[in-house]
């Protein structure tokens, strides 16, 4: 690294910083708000917190209930089946309301999001592949 990419860096890291805490807020939000992606959020902010803080990084990845789904993203791409189910839940119950509460065409409009969203959701794995053993 030279000598002048150092302080740029530097300076960013707060910015990087407040942006983990920003997305560890909205990912908390998520928890009630079907809408917001908690893990997807839970990740970014693990993503943020590696150039800003390395701290606020490793304790997020420790966390007993937020790290595993993190760490099981970032190592395989993994989306665990109770967080699918959960997830295509809420976003079911949430256009379901939609539908009830919106006028016309805009009670479409959360449908046209979550279809997409859980279409991608349910191609990812739900657990680590099995490695082929070495003898």
């Amino acid at each position: 690294m030279s000598a002048k990419t150092m302080p740029t860096m530097t300076a960013r890291r707060p910015a990087w910083l407040a942006a983990g805490v920003l997305c560890l807020a909205l990912g908390t939000i998520g928890i009630v708000v079907p809408l917001l992606p908690t893990v997807d959020m839970y990740g970014l902010a693990a993503f943020c917190f590696a150039r800003g803080d390395r701290r606020w990084e490793a304790w997020l990845l420790a966390h007993p209930r937020l790290g595993p789904p993190i760490r099981a993203w970032r190592e395989a791409r993994v989306v665990p089946l109770s967080a699918k189910c959960a997830a295509t839940l809420s976003m079911g119950l949430s256009c379901a309301a939609a539908a009830f509460w919106l006028p016309g065409m805009l009670a479409w409009l959360p449908l046209a999001f979550c279809l997409p969203v859980s279409a991608y959701l349910w191609t990812r794995p739900s657990q680590v592949a099995a490695l082929p053993c070495k003898n």
